[in-house]
């Protein structure tokens, strides 16, 4: 019978019989700790501010641009007014062959050169005392974007996402610009082209949102400015198939289809933003993604690593696996963060962000708008005129991208705005006789020139102004203060002379002394919320 173990036996004993079989416990303080970081803080950190994931998602993103030109550019080509001959070629019949239009000649002496069907004017006869009705049309179309911009800014913002919205646009467009196609009579036209309009005004606004959001600070800069190469792009082909497309008919189909395959073959592999994800409360697929952002990029995110609203990474205390797990489960049972514009006018440094955004956008789009269209006056082929005119652009762009990064947003934006300002300021004094015509059209190219560059600076200085959960509707907003200004601008070109050009240097030189009051947000974070700015906003004050 074995002995028995003696309690002071027993007790020297356990140690080394209980050592092999069970691990000693840690203590608290020796627990793994985890950080918790804004997506700011962690793409810069662990994921990659701009790698192999944040290029595909971006190029694919970005094509949305090309769309929105279609739908808005087609306008040109659908409802010019085309070249006329007299039939017969006979002094007598009635037709003037040295009349500048056909106001005034005899029905029946004179024909359209590519048929009715060519345009909107010649199928409808939008000519002479009926030729506002070609205004009127484009006028509506930009009227649409208004409204369209700033719903699906909202709804963006809120239940639907970013990726949900701009499904929901590119169906609408698809739909719609088919549909223009088969249109009985104007007033339908007229109809269905604000239709479109609504639906594209969602969709710039929602592509640029979703592809710069994943984007690390220093670079979304630049990868913002880049977007509107593919609106060049866009404008450049679209000059191409209308090429190919002469009947406005055909056109129309021809430049709605895209849609439908953005809709079928590049949607399909476009993530929703991190950020949209994370201030809905939807964090376990906000770290999916993430996880997912840093594999592609061959970077490593550890299992401590936890995201979290700006306004919580203010809390630095390193945390145990145990309340990292309770702090998740904490995230996930949160109610969606949103705001609305009210949110935005209640806070008086975002109310007055706002105002001077709106005013400058709207600014801006009387002078681009208003130079493009007078483009039409030279009187050149409209094919080629209008892709030079896209093509022209793109240095502008390269120009502003190069440079953004090294002397900030709002230098640029006062720079460009009075480069444009100055340029139109000196065309209002030059005639249209002789040399002086390249002059003027030398002084209109570099207008647009400077004013192409403020138009892509200032998508990404709104978006930047702004916390996430009203981004999008702050951006709504201001877009559709250009699509006002958008809707204006004809009525300046058609006063002619020397006015337009006046207009567009007040405009411009008003705009710069506007942008002298935004705050400058080169290598500033994005925030989440309306509290993480303004503490944010607050501590950089008190710093400075």
């Amino acid at each position: 019978m074995p002995a028995t173990l003696s309690s002071s036996d027993s007790n020297d004993r356990s140690p080394e019989l209980r050592s092999p079989l069970l691990s000693p416990r840690r203590k608290p303080t020796e627990e793994r700790e985890s950080e918790k970081l804004c997506i700011d803080d962690m793409l810069q950190k662990y994921c990659g501010q701009f790698g192999p994931w944040q290029m595909r998602h971006f190029v694919l993103t970005s094509l949305a641009w090309a769309l929105e030109a279609f739908h808005t550019m087609v306008m040109i080509f659908a409802d010019r007014e085309p070249d006329w001959r007299c039939l017969g070629g006979a002094a007598g019949s009635g037709c003037d062959v040295t009349a500048r239009t056909v106001c005034g000649l005899e029905p029946g002496s004179w024909e359209w050169t590519g048929g009715l069907g060519s345009s909107t004017v010649a199928e409808w006869g939008l000519v002479c005392e009926e030729k506002y009705k070609v205004g009127l049309a484009q006028a509506l179309f930009f009227g649409g974007c208004m409204i369209g911009a700033g719903i699906f800014g909202h709804l963006s913002d809120s239940f639907l996402g970013r990726k949900g919205s701009l499904t929901v646009v590119c169906i609408m467009n698809t739909i719609f610009g088919c549909l223009t196609a088969f249109s009985p009579n104007y007033w339908i036209y007229v109809l269905l082209r604000l239709l479109t309009g609504f639906s594209t005004g969602g969709v710039g606004l929602c592509a640029f949102v979703l592809a710069t959001e994943p984007v690390g600070p220093t670079k979304r800069g630049t990868a913002g400015m880049s977007t509107f190469y593919f609106f060049s792009t866009g404008i450049a082909i679209l000059s191409g198939i209308a090429y190919i497309f002469p009947q406005w008919r055909e056109l129309y189909i021809a430049s709605s289809i895209p849609s439908l395959l953005f809709l079928l073959a590049v949607l399909p592999f476009v993530s929703e933003s991190p950020r949209w994800y994370l201030v809905r409360g939807r964090i376990t697929e906000a770290m999916k993604l993430m996880r997912a952002i840093a594999k592609s990029n061959n970077k490593h995110l550890p299992e401590g690593v936890v995201l979290t609203l700006d306004e919580e990474a203010n809390n630095d205390s390193p945390t145990t696996n145990e309340e990292d797990q309770t702090y998740k489960e904490l995230l996930d049972s949160k109610d969606a963060i949103s705001g609305s514009l009210i949110d935005v006018v209640k806070l008086p440094m975002t109310r007055m962000r706002l105002f001077l955004a709106v005013a400058i956008n709207f600014l801006c789009s009387v002078v681009y708008y208003g130079l493009s269209l007078n483009v039409v006056n030279l009187e050149t082929n409209l094919y080629i005129n209008v892709l030079l005119n896209a093509v022209a652009e793109m240095p502008a762009f390269t120009i502003t991208a190069v440079l953004l990064d090294k002397y900030g947003r709002k230098p640029l934006a006062i720079g460009t705005l009075w480069f444009s300002g100055v340029f139109c300021f000196a065309g209002s004094f030059v005639g249209n006789a002789g040399v002086w015509k390249v002059v003027k059209m030398v002084c209109g190219i570099l207008g647009i020139f400077g004013m192409a560059g403020t138009y892509n600076l200032l998508f990404i200085y709104t978006t930047e102004l702004f916390p996430t959960v009203v981004r999008n509707a702050a951006l709504g907003c201001a877009t559709q203060a250009a699509q006002m200004g958008a809707i204006l601008s004809p009525f300046v070109v058609v006063l002619g002379g020397g006015f337009p050009f006046a207009v567009f240097a007040v405009c411009g030189i008003a705009g710069g002394v506007f942008a002298f009051y935004l705050p400058e947000t080169l290598n500033k974070p994005l925030y989440d919320t309306m509290a993480g700015m303004e503490d944010g906003e607050g501590a950089c004050r008190s710093v400075n």
